[in-house]
């Protein structure tokens, strides 16, 4: 069995164990949760650097059990962390379970999609991140025209046969980049699932000589790549509850308080959505990314749209993210972001319906623009901030933080029309 789990970086950390151990789980020292990229540890909260560096236990959940895309000999879990006898706080999946938890006490259960973009990159002796070639690509290209290794077609092979529900893939806008939509499920296995498909992509690639990166900008002059967050909420019947037929855009009372919650927290979003210094190449006016605080109708240049399909099919998505984001993590801040707008009952207002490119509406509040700012955000919002476990959101702002103090000391600008050595050695590895 590979058992893995997300770290605060949304990176997966694991352990392969013999067969004979069954489901019975292992140890993982928990200073993990204080390393950054550079594999320097800080004294974050939760961590216990300081307190002796102890261990958390991995238990496999034996629903997200599945065969892995290595070989047939080996299974794949997601495990749940606990610290001592309790689940441990600053576990990004038990923050998205917590999340699922409270929706539940209201009534509702949530379900989630998640689209993901990246780029094909095909390494050369001259650069480790060379794009792949396929210069006849074009977007919602399919077939040897914008695939002519048939990349595409091992990762859907794979996935089938792995158990992941793959709605759709095409060529997205720009050369060698990527888009793949997985199915609408209940939200913790849609979550898990999308966490396990990112990893699985990244490694079909790496396993062909090549490699795939679902980071936010990777080539500064061309398309971002985002990470795109589906969710309905369902009451006890089964009934899609964010649609009403009689409201003018057929966006019920319920859906309206969660685009609220989604606008009013916006800002504080936007560091657990977009948690790296790359991250905020993407988050701009006009890129199609959802910088402004804001809401739409079948728009694709808000942050949050709701997409032309009613009835049963209506939902919510969330476009701030991107690939670096810890999907657990993002997932849950969106989540409590719109419940936070149903609890207060609050009204999310008319629909946007400018162009986009320039503004997000009259007094609509923009994504901070850089990443410290957004950490200023997060802790600034107090209500949002209240959602999480305490430990948890200290353990993120301070690894963050102090990433984002080691890229000022470099001196690196994100000005230029290339990646700075900082996202060269920090993302692109990982991401």
């Amino acid at each position: 069995m590979r058992i893995l789990w997300p770290d605060h970086l949304g990176l997966a950390r694991g352990k392969y164990l013999p067969g004979w151990r069954g489901g019975e789980g292992t140890g993982f020292c928990v200073t993990t949760f204080a390393m950054g990229y550079d594999r320097d540890l800080i004294d974050a909260p939760g961590a216990h650097l300081l307190g002796g560096l102890k261990d958390v236990r991995g238990t496999p959940d034996p629903a997200s059990i599945r065969p892995s895309w290595e070989d047939d000999s080996t299974v794949v879990a997601l495990a749940d962390l606990e610290l001592g006898d309790e689940p441990y706080e600053v576990s990004s999946r038990r923050a998205l379970q917590r999340s699922l938890e409270a929706w539940k006490d209201l009534g509702f259960a949530v379900r989630v999609g998640i689209e993901l973009e990246g780029y094909l990159l095909a390494p050369t002796a001259d650069s480790p991140y060379a794009k792949y070639s396929n210069p006849r690509s074009m977007v919602y290209g399919t077939g040897p025209l914008g695939d002519p290794t048939g990349f595409v077609s091992d990762v859907l092979d794979t996935a089938e046969r792995c158990g992941f529900a793959v709605e759709s893939a095409n060529v997205e806008f720009d050369e060698s980049q990527f888009e793949f939509t997985l199915r609408y499920d209940d939200a913790l296995r849609a979550v898990d699932d999308a966490f396990l498909f990112r990893l699985m992509v990244r490694e079909i690639a790496i396993s062909k000589g090549l490699d795939f990166t679902f980071l936010g900008k990777p080539f500064p002059g061309e398309s971002g790549s985002g990470m795109h967050t589906n969710f309905s909420l369902v009451d006890a019947d089964g009934v899609n509850v964010m649609f009403d037929a009689a409201d003018e855009h057929g966006v019920s009372k319920i859906a309206r308080s969660c685009l609220a919650g989604l606008v009013d927290h916006h800002r504080a979003l936007t560091a657990l959505c977009a948690p790296t210094v790359n991250a905020y190449r993407r988050l701009q006016p006009g890129s199609l990314a959802g910088c402004w605080a804001n809401w739409g109708k079948d728009h694709r240049n808000v942050a949050n749209r709701i997409p032309a399909e009613s009835g049963s099919a209506m939902r919510i998505e969330s476009r701030i993210g991107d690939g670096s984001m810890n999907i657990h993590l993002g997932v849950a801040a969106v989540l409590e972001a719109a419940r936070l707008g149903v609890t207060a009952s609050s009204d999310a207002g008319e629909p946007f319906t400018g162009d986009g490119f320039e503004d997000g509406g009259d007094g609509a509040e923009r994504s901070a623009t850089d990443l410290g700012s957004a950490l200023d955000d997060l802790e600034a919002d107090t209500s949002f901030v209240g959602a999480f476990d305490a430990k948890l959101i200290g353990n993120f702002v301070a690894n963050k933080r102090h990433e984002f103090e080691r890229f000022v000391a470099t001196g690196e600008s994100l000005d230029g029309d290339a990646l700075t050595d900082f996202e060269l050695a920090n993302y692109l590895p990982y991401h």
